[in-house]
């Protein structure tokens, strides 16, 4: 099996919680390494608790969801219909579809037994009869390594029948999926489980807590969440509040790419650090001659900040912010302050070597492509808008185009069943209202040059 590289470059700045043996030249994906390190100590330990504490650890660690939503996932369990009698399913969301995002696959090739450990402490937690690893299809490599490690788990007596010796009997299975970004959305991830298209359902009444997998309480969690269980288990979720800050505990994992120096996967204690830091001194900043142009926060999905703007106002607690891009807190909610999202942790950095429309281009193509098309909103603005910006970037832009994008875009936000809707139409709101001057200037440039009265869509 083909080991995955080996980071060298680990910076001081970094807390390394979840990747903490990643990238240590001397440790592997076996099972017997990842014991000789304390691994499924904590399983253990939880199969000595009530499945109700082993939540209440979670819940007073105040894990957050490190997928995008950010909701908390001790809450998240909480929510399953247990009156039912039907059984519960777990599903690991190991789809990380988002661009721009490369840290979950990390854990999974590199420490797939913490995932594992993870899963099967949730599980517990939760009563849960069955869980799944639901990885995208384009990540061979770490389906072949999940597959191996559950084996190996499996003959070791931590996952299967009687766990540890106790009376608890969970299996995992690793479904691998079709390579469709819809499908990190979690009733399009169960649409697909279960063998169908995968079109998002309506919420309500489909909350998978209530009507999930085969229609049964499910709860979703992605990779790096499930991970950090086994911390919040093993130092208890009070000692766990501790590390980050007020309702943004633990670490997270942050994928920083794009024109710095830099680009790679941090692990950073949370709200500790500021974009600045992450960008300019984590990330090595800007290449040589550069000059900042704008920075993707939280994905491709994300609102766009422009270089040189501030953010101004009271936050929830009603304190006063004047912040800079530099001075937005990594955190999940610093983003949303500043009118954006941390999303799934993927920070984008845009330097003045590239023409913004070019940008909004390559993100629209991906949106129209990645469609689902149950939502005529989504299905048909997503592919208007990619074919505007493509006609823009071959050489046929037209001052209208401009107003015209965001009226498309205005007419998607809100109106989907799912959050596909959002996710194309942020971008192309955000950058027309940053960038209209750039958009402008390419459509009056090209109109100059004769070209921008073509008018092909």
């Amino acid at each position: 099996m083909i080991a995955a590289p080996k980071r060298t470059d680990i910076h001081p700045k970094e807390r390394r919680m979840i990747l903490k043996h990643a990238d240590d030249p001397s440790y592997d994906t076996s099972v017997d390494c990842y014991i000789e390190h304390g691994g499924y100590e904590t399983l253990k330990k939880a199969l000595t608790l009530k499945p109700e504490d082993v939540h209440d650890h979670v819940m007073k660690a105040g894990i957050r969801g490190r997928g995008g939503a950010g909701f908390p996932a001790g809450m998240k369990w909480k929510f399953l219909d247990r009156k039912s009698g039907k059984p519960i399913y777990l599903i690991c969301n190991a789809d990380e579809s988002e661009p721009g995002t490369f840290k979950d696959r990390q854990i999974m090739h590199k420490d797939p037994h913490q995932l594992i450990e993870g899963m099967m402490i949730a599980a517990y937690a939760t009563n849960t009869a069955k869980a799944f690893i639901y990885i995208r299809e384009e990540m061979p490599h770490g389906a072949v390594i999940l597959e191996q490690a559950i084996e190996e788990a499996r003959a070791k007596g931590f996952v299967g029948d009687k766990i540890g010796g106790s009376d608890y009997s969970c299996d995992i299975v690793v479904h691998r999926g079709a390579a469709a970004y819809i499908c990190g959305e979690e009733t399009g991830l169960i649409e697909s489980l279960e063998g169908k298209r995968a079109y998002p359902r309506i919420k309500p009444p489909y909350f998978p807590a209530a009507l999930g997998l085969y229609m049964c309480p499910t709860i979703v969690n992605n990779v790096e969440t499930l991970c950090h269980v086994v911390h919040a288990v093993s130092m208890g979720g009070e000692e766990y509040a501790k590390i980050g800050t007020p309702n943004n505990s633990g670490t997270r994992i942050w994928s920083l790419s794009g024109h710095v120096q830099r680009p790679g996967y941090y692990e950073l204690e949370n709200g500790k650090h500021t974009y600045g830091d992450l960008i300019y001194e984590i990330g090595g900043g800007l290449k040589p001659g550069r000059q900042l142009l704008a920075v993707i926060p939280g994905g491709s999905s994300s609102k766009v900040w422009r270089a040189g703007e501030r953010f101004k106002g009271k936050d929830r607690g009603g304190n006063e912010y004047d912040w800079a891009i530099e001075d937005v807190p990594l955190n999940f909610d610093g983003p949303m302050t500043a009118g954006s999202m941390s999303g799934s942790g993927a920070v984008i950095v845009v330097d003045d070597s590239v023409d913004i429309v070019d940008v909004l281009a390559n993100i629209n193509a991906f949106y129209a492509h990645e469609s689902c098309g149950q939502c005529t909103p989504c299905r048909e603005g997503s592919l208007w808008m990619k074919k505007i910006t493509s006609r823009m970037t071959s050489g046929h832009a037209r001052p209208e185009d401009v107003d015209l994008l965001a009226s498309i875009g205005d007419q998607i936000a809100g109106r989907t069943i799912c959050a596909h809707g959002e996710a194309c139409a942020w971008p192309t709101q955000s950058f027309v209202a940053k960038f209209r001057d750039k958009f402008l200037e390419r459509a009056e440039r090209q109109a100059a040059s004769g070209s921008g009265d073509i008018r092909l869509i």
